[in-house]
């Protein structure tokens, strides 16, 4: 059961991959020996971004619906 409105993470994760193959790109092309290239993606984009990360939102019922 998944807890999100989100149907796929799909067109957000080739977004991040894009992101991520241009600044190495960059980097390559500035630095050609390598010695700054970010090494995973999380480095450019936050996961917490991403569609289906578990946000949901929440209406009515105030602190008696958080949880910890």
């Amino acid at each position: 059961m998944a807890y999100t409105t989100a149907r796929s993470d799909q067109p957000w994760k080739a977004k991040a991959a894009r992101t991520f193959r241009h600044a190495a790109d960059r980097e390559l092309r500035a630095d050609p020996a390598g010695d700054t290239l970010p090494v995973k993606r999380w480095a450019l984009v936050n996961p917490w971004d991403a569609p289906k990360d578990g946000k949901q939102r929440i209406t009515g019922g105030g602190w008696r619906v958080l949880r910890k």
